[in-house]
């Protein structure tokens, strides 16, 4: 069966069609990753919008649905240049086709995406249409393009009651002792199941929260560190998050924020974000340490970026920044007990080169857990 894709600017790209039989309406976007799909198109960051994968065969290890990201895939449509049809995996428990139609997501393969993503380089980030109709109105299609917008996904995303993963308990230090768990609020702005698996394995017991929940309900049960996750969607439209995520912030506990969390923390502290032209996503986007200078690879999944000219240096100093754009990367807050960033060190498939940025949440809330307990026993 044929399909179609219309971008906003009038480009139409005719294909195959693949997955669910359904029209959808997105953000188009593209991945550069090699692989790691199932982990992609179960990013709940992904929500709103339809990806394009750059690599040119997709699905030919199958879907492990172990490796999910998520309950279900988030992006509104797949573009691929081939669907492998021959998947081979001994961990495979569904081909790519089956995965699709299992969620009911539509697709298209068999398009140019070489030049799809050189348009969307050159113009922008820009809306498509996905149909298997022939007969689509153009013009219509257009102007229904034009009037999209992802709208606030960080509510569709986010989980609908509050969750409980207990850590490790066999977490041993240096000298093969026990290590005390620590407890974790998660505040789920759209988390990868990755972030609960860091931090679990780490000896954190992880309490995941709706992305509304008040700040005064995590508060009240003093965890020994806070978690804002990655998320979908342009973070200004998050304005009561913003509003707990300062009161959050400012209690004195341990914060570590990834992607959406690092952009709303910074607007909660004056700080401003706006949109890339066409975003960062893939697994070998290269990081600076603006301390140190070394170089990390990363995986990133993001549209928007803080704006670093406006942000007071006596607030918070970038610590990474990327090395392509020199866009920032990392914050580390002057002040308040908070270091956030904007790649993925939880990165599944990978790359897990700066993972390491759990191993230092998790010792500042064992810190910030040691002086509680000294307190909390009334000693000086």
């Amino acid at each position: 069966m044929n399909a179609y894709l219309i971008l906003e600017d009038g480009t139409v790209f005719k294909g195959r069609h693949i997955g669910a039989e359904k029209d959808a309406v997105s953000e188009v976007v593209f991945n550069t990753s090699m692989t790691g799909y199932t982990e992609v198109f179960s990013d709940p960051s992904y929500a709103g919008q339809a990806v394009c994968m750059t690599y040119p065969l997709i699905g030919n290890y199958g879907v492990c649905l172990e490796d999910m990201e998520s309950e279900r895939i988030w992006p509104d449509a797949i573009i691929v240049r081939e669907m492998s049809r021959l998947p081979s995996n001994f961990r495979m428990d569904l081909s790519l086709e089956e995965y699709l139609e299992k969620f009911n997501i539509p697709g298209i393969e068999g398009i140019d995406t070489r030049c799809l993503v050189r348009i969307l380089r050159e113009k922008g980030t820009m809306n498509g249409f996905l149909t298997t109709s022939e007969h689509f109105d153009k013009e219509e299609v257009i102007s229904r393009l034009h009037q999209y917008t992802t709208g606030r996904v960080v509510e569709k995303v986010t989980c609908s009651e509050i969750g409980y993963y207990p850590g490790n308990a066999f977490v041993r230090d240096s000298s093969g002792r026990p290590m005390r768990r620590v407890s974790v609020a998660l505040l789920d702005l759209g988390a990868k199941y990755s972030i609960i698996r860091n931090l679990t394995r780490r000896g954190c017991d992880v309490t995941v929260y709706p992305a509304l929940t008040p700040a005064e309900k995590i508060l009240e049960v003093s965890p020994d560190g806070i978690m804002l996750s990655n998320g979908p969607g342009d973070p200004k439209e998050c304005t009561s998050i913003i509003e707990q995520i300062k009161l959050l912030s400012h209690s004195g506990i341990p914060v570590f924020a990834i992607c959406l969390g690092h952009q709303l923390m910074a607007l909660s502290e004056g700080a401003d974000t706006h949109k890339l032209h066409y975003g960062h996503r893939g697994s070998n986007h290269p990081v600076k340490n603006t301390i140190t200078g070394k170089v990390y690879i990363s995986s990133q999944n993001h549209g928007y970026v803080v704006d670093t000219d406006r942000l007071d240096p006596s607030v918070a100093i970038p610590s990474f920044i990327n090395v392509n754009d020199g866009t920032n990367e990392g914050l580390n807050y002057t002040k308040l007990n908070v270091e956030t960033v904007q790649f993925h060190p939880e990165a599944s498939a990978g790359p897990h080169d700066s993972s390491f940025l759990f191993d230092r949440f998790v010792k500042r809330c064992r810190d910030y857990a040691a002086v509680k307990n000294v307190k909390e026993r009334g000693w000086r």
